[in-house]
């Protein structure tokens, strides 16, 4: 699958929108506004319903999206932050092509759902991209797992155990829709809706993410190790410093030059914050410089 998501990238990588989840945070937040005016507005003519796109109210496929993921002006700053944050980190590890395709392949396998469901069962589910948007974290998740996250702005949680929580949310959705206390009735309908939603979400996740045998290069150890390396060719190309007693290397510890013992061997560490210099016999003794 990597080798196919290369594909793509080398033939419509140019097509790619550029910081894609800034544009979808002002469809949320265009959205909300819509749903302020006219709450109903949003259901009568832009919802995903299967039962219209078949119709021939085709653009429901795109304008889904607008739907703001909360009601509430609090939360709703709060979560489109939190997305634009997490979406624009994915767009630095992945590229925005890659970062174009989950996205919109989310958006596609979700609309594919709903008018199957609504083939299969007559049955128009009310979906949206809340789970999509929240697949993403466990992408984020994947890629930085230590990151600390303040929960309730106080508690440092790491990454990895928020979206373990996510995940438990996932399942419950899942779960939940199998129950017979919410299996009936207009609600009925709602927790299915949710349950398809999110089994899509990470279906994509799955199919794109752990699909991809290759991701290794978008990981942060391994960005930080081409972060490091272009750093320590950049330090080789820059002039040579000549000190003044016409010595073009001194080790920062001892002071002695190549002029003192010319079979004397010096380098460069990667690990101190300056332009630091060591001989032979302090590269691996010093105390790093922070």
């Amino acid at each position: 699958m990597n080798n196919w998501l290369n594909k793509l990238e080398r033939k419509f990588g140019r097509y790619a929108i550029p910081n894609l989840m800034y544009y979808i945070i002002i469809l949320y937040a265009a959205g909300f506004v819509l749903n302020l005016v006219n709450p109903l507005f949003y259901y009568q003519y832009l919802s995903l319903d299967a039962s219209m796109i078949l119709k021939g109210q085709v653009w429901r496929i795109f304008t889904f999206i607008i739907q703001a993921p909360s009601s509430s002006l609090v939360f709703i700053i709060f979560s489109l932050y939190l997305y634009y944050m997490i979406g624009k980190q994915l767009e630095y590890a992945w590229g925005a092509f890659r970062f174009n395709l989950y996205f919109f392949s989310g958006m596609f396998f979700t609309v594919i759902g709903a008018i199957l469901a609504y083939l299969l069962t007559g049955l128009v589910l009310p979906m949206d991209t809340w789970y999509l948007n929240m697949s993403l974290f466990f992408a984020f998740a994947a890629l930085y797992p230590d990151v600390q996250f303040l929960l309730f702005f106080v508690i440092p949680v790491k990454v990895k155990w928020l979206a373990l929580i996510d995940g438990l949310y996932f399942l419950y959705a899942v779960v939940q829709a199998f129950l017979p206390a919410y299996g009936g009735g207009v609600y009925g309908v709602y927790y299915k809706a949710n349950a398809l939603a999110a089994f899509i979400a990470i279906l994509n996740f799955l199919l794109f993410f752990l699909g991809s045998r290759n991701m290794q290069p978008y990981s942060p150890k391994q960005m930080k190790r081409k972060q490091d390396f272009k750093r320590k060719v950049n330090q080789a190309s820059r002039p040579v410093n000549v000190y003044a007693n016409g010595a073009k290397h001194r080790c920062a510890v001892c002071g002695r030059t190549e002029l003192d013992d010319p079979n004397l061997e010096f380098r460069y560490c990667s690990k101190c914050n300056g332009n630091y210099e060591y001989c032979q016999d302090h590269l691996f003794t010093h105390t790093h410089v922070k």
